[in-house]
């Protein structure tokens, strides 16, 4: 070894020291540590290692170590200081240095696993299969009375199973979960049921209907003509719906009796235009006819039965449709204008000038400022506030479609710039929260912006005796980010904690360029503090709604595979992407671990000495 070499290791032994002095005085001086619970304070002082490893800027340092052939720390989440004294201690072998003390953490390269596949395993359930990420599935309203589909849901291999508190009810609730549990033992395993309160979401308030009309049109060719005629459900007022079918109710019963698969029906529409029914089953519940033609219809418009013997007898035979469904109006905003958000909730009229929309959270306007940017529906419309008063906001359009975009009521609004002082827990949530300690395994908090709010949480569960919950934190705010090492910290008090990456919101709140940044960042300081996380948003969400999948969408399931859990939303082929995503994890599960690549023996291609033979087994090498 050149005397420049061995002034090269000693230097880079003595950064190493440096740094390892600097992860050693972080965990001894922070005083939350003390406050964690006990299952879980080796994780916590490996947090405060990563942190005061991530202050630094140590892509000089990792290129002299993989020069050497050592380790560069890439991979160091789970164990840091472990890490960094195996480092130092060849560093200090090639150098001929004495070697360090013995290492002084909690958390060895064995332990830092273990301690997260522990904490996943109680949380979320074993995995199957041989994957390590799990499957969860948000419930439909359906699932409370199909339990048929809940069941498919279970036999294609999902292990946790969300319930959206922000839709249906108590009872609708329990029945999602009982059909769970029942499905569960029918297949002879445990499925995790987690309940997710819905926190202070901004969304935009209601618009006044418009008419209550019902616009039936069938499907046609490229020439115009009818391909497929529009199914019509004629039924009573409270009669029952037929799916895939237009639903007009009618006003007699005796008249509906009477219809008979063949008859005829024929109305003007509120266009005048002609139009006509053809009866094509009838049952005592209604009847479906075909219509060829597009129809407005509307409440009061004449259903004439075409039967000249009939009235001949008896008279026209003849009934009115009876109430109908106002549309939904929505507002179209083009880039230029002016919105006026205003704090309250009476319905707007979309036709008026100037154009207003209600917000839900009217404490807001206490903490928007001019400057701001405010983003609807998630993202598809942006603007700047240019003016707050008492009336409202004043948002100028900045971003939307060169037509214009449509915004409805019931609308997410994300104000990213803004600090709002907003409570963790609405009035609703803590209403439900006693439901949900008595059904649920887990709890999910929505927008999580700081420690408070998990502590709010953690008192609220334990004055209702959950403290057997798990504890799952949606990151879905960037304050929620930027605070996350805080928000971990003060969740570790409670026993079982994981992470949501909730990436809608996210990445509408930070900017779409920036969510590939940010969910890598959270997966390795969850990964640091031995919390399983959840991948959320849209994974193959084309599937689950289609059938089919897209290109894009298989490659982010696959890099979802990096994290404990994958959420899937609702959708009528959900079950399907149930048993897609189960295939991606299984085969990523022998390419990677978490970010590392496992180099299992490849068959996909054929070597010239072995083509004919059976694939290998695994070699192992001696360490």
């Amino acid at each position: 070894m050149t005397t420049h070499q061995q002034v090269a290791l000693v230097e880079l032994a003595s950064k190493l020291d440096g740094l390892r002095g600097e992860l050693i005085d972080a965990a001894g001086g922070d005083d939350r540590l003390a406050a964690v619970h006990p299952r879980n304070r080796a994780s916590a002082e490996n947090l405060t290692h990563y942190m005061a490893l991530r202050r630094h800027d140590v892509r000089f340092l990792q290129a002299d170590l993989a020069a050497l052939g050592l380790s560069s720390l890439g991979r160091s989440e789970a164990h840091v200081l472990a890490s960094v004294d195996a480092v130092r201690s060849a560093v200090a072998s090639l150098a001929g240095l004495e070697p360090p003390e013995d290492g002084r953490g909690l958390v060895d390269f064995a332990s830092g696993e273990r301690l997260l596949e522990r904490n996943a395993i109680t949380l979320l359930g074993e995995g199957r299969n041989g994957r390590q990420t799990r499957i969860m599935v948000t419930l439909p309203s359906e699932a409370a009375t199909d339990a048929a589909l809940v069941d498919r849901l279970v036999a294609a291999g999902t292990e946790v199973v969300r319930v959206n508190c922000a839709h249906d009810g108590p009872a609708q609730w329990a029945a999602m979960i009982a059909n769970v549990r029942t499905a569960a033992r029918a297949h002879g395993r445990h499925v995790k049921v987690t309940m997710d309160i819905a926190g202070p979401k901004l969304r935009t308030g209601p618009i006044l209907p418009g008419a209550a009309v019902a616009h039936i049109k069938p499907t046609r060719d490229d020439l115009g003509r009818c391909a497929t005629p529009a199914q019509v459900w004629l039924t009573l007022l409270n009669g029952p719906d037929c799916p895939d079918a237009a639903r007009l109710p009618v006003t007699d019963a005796k008249w509906l009796a009477r219809r008979k698969t063949g008859e005829r029906i024929t109305f003007r529409d509120t266009r005048g235009s002609q139009r006509s029914l053809l009866i094509t089953s009838a049952t005592p519940e209604g009847c479906v006819a075909d219509l060829a033609d597009t129809a407005y219809v509307e409440p009061g418009t004449t259903l004439h039965h075409n039967d000249h013997e009939h009235h001949h007898r008896h008279g026209d035979d003849v009934v009115q449709v009876d109430a109908l469904v106002p549309r939904e109006q929505k507002l179209r905003l083009r880039v230029g204008d002016d919105l006026l958000v205003v704090p309250d909730l009476d319905p707007v009229d979309p036709h008026a000038t100037p154009v207003r929309i209600g917000c839900t959270l009217p404490q807001v306007f206490e903490d928007a400022r001019v400057g701001h940017r405010v983003f609807f529906d998630d993202g598809k419309i942006g603007g700047i506030i240019e003016a707050t008063g008492p009336g409202g906001l004043t948002v100028k359009i900045t971003d939307a479609a060169p037509q214009g975009d449509l915004l409805g009521a019931g609308k997410g609004i994300n104000l990213p710039d803004s600090q709002l002082q907003l409570s963790a827990l609405t009035d609703e949530d803590s209403a439900n929260l006693p439901f949900v300690v008595e059904h649920a395994d887990a709890v999910s908090l929505s927008f999580v912006r700081s420690a408070d709010d998990v502590a709010l949480l953690q008192r609220r569960l334990t004055d209702l005796g959950g403290t057997h919950l798990g504890l799952i934190l949606k990151v879905e705010t960037v304050a929620g980010f930027e605070n996350l090492p805080e928000i971990l910290l003060t969740a570790m008090h409670w026993p079982q904690v994981g992470v949501m990456i909730a990436r809608g919101d996210l990445a509408v709140e930070a900017g779409y360029g920036r969510l590939a940044e940010l969910q890598e960042e959270i997966l390795w300081i969850c990964e640091a503090a031995h919390v399983p996380v959840i991948w959320a948003t849209q994974v193959l969400d084309t599937l689950a709604r289609t059938g089919h999948p897209s290109r894009a969408e298989v490659t982010d399931a696959a890099m979802a595979g990096r994290a404990e859990c994958v959420m899937l939303n609702k959708g009528p082929f959900v079950d399907h992407a149930v048993t897609f995503l189960d295939d991606i994890l299984v085969r990523m599960a022998e390419h990677q671990r978490k970010k590392n690549p496992l180099l299992r023996q490849l068959h996909s291609w054929g070597y010239p000495h072995d083509l004919a033979s059976e694939p290998a087994e695994a070699t192992h090498l001696a360490p």
